[in-house]
């Protein structure tokens, strides 16, 4: 009996002093941009240099074999700057921004001042291979032509030559649709980089909207052109500029009005160029072919349609080995998968299939005739890697078959340099070998909060508020939960399209504020509702034609769950989301005031009427053909029911969700006699970044200190 006390003596004692040693975390600690921000440790500038894994360092390159993991120098950085010294260049301090485009060239590419430079560690040389202006912005550089394409202003240059002269609302070269349907740049190198594509959006006929600039003595206005839904939209067109002739070639697509042009890629011959054409009610997409020489269509490949809307991400892609087969990502089966058609736009096989979602599509392995891609065919919390054979469809995992996964396909497909993580692992990277799956670990990085206190975390599901669908859940709390204590708890919120806040990475996704929160003593708990991502289009289009709505109904479910559990304060509730999640916060407080006491809404879309046509539209359709539906959505007409404390933050510059939003609702709030609070960020864009988002986060955090 004493020893069974002396031993539990002995465990409380070194409970204690471990509680006693544990170092209390800090906004500066958990939130990017903090002074002392506790980074995951990671290995950067990780990349292939065709087959060889190149890690560069400050002082040299590191080459790691892929098939054992075993490293040697490749180049010091002394040897570098004295090739670069020797031809009158300026010397570098590290060897992390250089890069290899040249995947069977023993060259780098980096970049000084205005000019892109080729040293050739054979030759002992160094030469200047383009030049551009200080000011160039979207430089995208062919590596077999040396063909380089950049913007200044609303024009775009190749090789230095202007190849467009716009007026004011006109922009060459740079994304358009507003970023949406997987767009992210404006230009498009033919594979020998001979041929350029690119984007021209006119956007005269769209209004200029106001943002205010105060950086000067008397504030004046930034113009940003933003289609509004139910709007007048940009034209888009897309050119073709020859380097060789300077000549520019524009694709006869007729009428541009109320159509997206999107997609677009190269056919292997570079006598075609293929593009997903949208209308403007997004219902109906067309894989078109034009001509390259004449600019006319060739052919109308297949066409899609869906009677709520159809939402191409990505381009087609050819297989390396055979140039009359491509690879089609489509969610025609309720989930997206890869569909293989040939030139003529015949179906030859659907090559994935199931309830689970294609993320991306990494790359091809031509002798082994594989496709590699990430995918969620394990969960709908992972994202694993996939090697898939085209000729009989037969599919192998690459991985543990754990986490999240970030891979990177070496040139020839033979490796994969595999970083992910697990609830458990903050960062672990892998160098894979394809044809066995044998993998070498490089680097299984520590957890950056140990010695920290940290909370418990947990997940689980809990059924949607139509009584059949699943939901992921997240909770964070406290380490040690007091019996007979009940915690005051926030709901963490997005729930709109194309994001995900539940997943098996590191810490099932919880985020540094989470963390924070947690170990000061409140519930965090986060619910995918429908609505969200990688669950299939018939859970994420419930929302159609009422964003917010279902997504809410939902999020009430995870309130009923929480009041099921002894350990929370069903009396202090709070809410706080982005963006969407700013929406949802904001409606969550009028149309269930009685269940949340506080809620913080940052950058919140109020009435869709207000936001951009391509989004909006969408999940939407037009105000003038869903009046009611927006009408249902515009939360100023729910004013009157805010009962409890809402803090609105905006950032000035917001040209994403324009602060008239948040604007038009304090005006509603005003004129209902209710009274929110309202903070701005001055300069700030759709998001708080850098040192400013540790003041964001102190002043959420204070805000629910206060009120919760």
């Amino acid at each position: 009996m004493t020893k069974k006390i002396s031993i539990l003596f002995g465990l409380l004692l070194c409970l204690t002093v471990t509680a006693q040693t544990e170092k209390e975390t800090s906004l500066e600690n958990l939130i990017p941009g903090g002074d002392d921000y506790l980074y995951t440790e990671t290995i950067y500038g990780l990349q292939w240099w065709g087959d060889m894994c190149i890690k560069p360092e400050t002082d040299k390159l590191v080459i790691i074999n892929p098939k054992n993991g075993e490293q040697s120098t490749h180049a010091t950085l002394d040897e570098v700057n004295q090739i670069l010294i020797k031809e009158n260049f300026q010397k570098l301090t590290s060897l992390y921004s250089i890069s290899f485009p040249w995947p069977e060239q023993y060259s780098i590419l980096l970049q000084q001042s205005t000019e892109y430079i080729k040293v050739d560690l054979v030759n002992r040389s160094a030469f200047v291979i383009q030049d551009f202006d200080k000011k160039a912005e979207n430089k995208d550089f062919h590596a077999k032509s040396n063909n380089l394409a950049y913007t200044l202003g609303n024009n775009l240059y190749v090789n230095k030559t202007p190849i467009s002269n716009n007026p004011d609302g006109v922009v060459s070269g740079q994304t358009v649709h507003r970023s949406e349907f997987g767009i992210n740049k404006g230009t498009f190198w033919s594979p020998s980089g001979s041929l350029l594509a690119f984007y021209q959006m006119d956007e005269r006929m769209v209004t200029n909207y106001p943002l205010v600039n105060i950086s000067k003595r008397t504030a004046t206005a930034d113009f940003v052109r933003y289609p509004m839904a139910g709007m007048d939209s940009h034209l888009v067109s897309i050119g073709i500029y020859n380097p060789t002739t300077e000549n520019t070639l524009f694709l006869n697509t007729g009428d541009p009005t109320n159509r997206f042009f999107t997609n677009i890629s190269w056919a292997p011959n570079e006598k075609s160029i293929y593009l997903i054409e949208v209308n403007r009610e997004q219902n109906e997409a067309k894989l078109c072919q034009y001509s390259t020489e004449s600019g006319e269509l060739i052919a109308t490949l297949l066409t899609e349609k869906h009677s709520k809307y159809v939402e191409p991400q990505s381009p087609i892609q050819f297989l390396p080995w055979d140039s009359s087969l491509f690879i089609y990502q489509s969610e025609k089966d309720g989930f997206n998968h890869l569909y293989l058609y040939n030139t003529k736009g015949q179906l030859k096989s659907q090559l994935t299939k199931g309830e689970w979602v294609v993320q991306s599509v990494l790359g091809f392995n031509s002798k082994q005739k594989k496709v590699y891609l990430t995918a969620t065919n394990i969960s709908p919390l992972q994202s694993n890697i996939l090697s898939l054979s085209v000729h009989n469809r037969k599919i192998q995992s690459l991985d543990n078959e754990l986490g999240v996964h970030r891979p990177k396909l070496s040139h020839s497909g033979n490796y994969l340099i595999d970083e992910f993580s697990t609830p458990e692992t903050p960062k672990q990277i892998d160098l894979v070998i394809t044809k066995n799956g044998k993998r070498k670990n490089i680097l299984t990085a520590k957890n950056p909060y140990k010695g920290y206190k940290q909370p418990s975390i947990e997940t689980g599901t809990i059924k949607a508020a139509d009584g059949i669908t699943d939901l992921y859940y997240r909770l964070t709390k406290p380490s040690h939960i007091k019996e007979n204590t009940k915690y005051p708890t926030v709901i963490y919120v997005y729930g709109g399209p194309h994001a995900q806040m539940i997943d098996n990475s590191w810490n099932y996704g919880a985020r540094g504020w989470d963390i924070y929160m947690a170990n000061k003593g409140y519930i965090v708990f986060s619910l995918d509702n429908r609505g969200s991502d990688n669950r299939g289009f018939e859970f994420e289009s419930v929302t159609f034609r009422e964003l917010g709505i279902k997504e809410g109904e939902d999020q009430v479910e995870g309130v009923k769950f929480l009041q099921s559990l002894p350990y929370v304060d069903t009396n202090r509730i709070g809410v706080h989301g982005w963006s969407f999640g700013g929406h949802m916060t904001t409606a969550l407080m009028l149309r269930y005031p009685d269940l949340f006491k506080v809620g913080v809404a940052g950058g919140p879309v109020i009435n869709w009427e207000y936001y951009e046509i391509m989004y909006g539209e969408r999940y939407m359709d037009s105000p003038q053909s869903n009046p009611e539906g927006y009408k249902k959505t515009n939360l100023c007409n729910y004013a009157n029911l805010l009962k409890g404390k809402l803090l609105l933050i905006h950032d000035g510059h917001d040209s994403v969700c324009v602060p008239q939003h948040t604007y038009s609702f304090i005006k509603a709030c005003i004129d209902a006699r209710t009274y929110p609070d309202l903070f701005i960020y001055p300069g700030h864009e759709h998001n708080v970044i850098g040192r400013d988002r540790v003041h964001l986060y102190k002043k959420i955090t204070q805000y629910f200190e206060n009120n919760l």
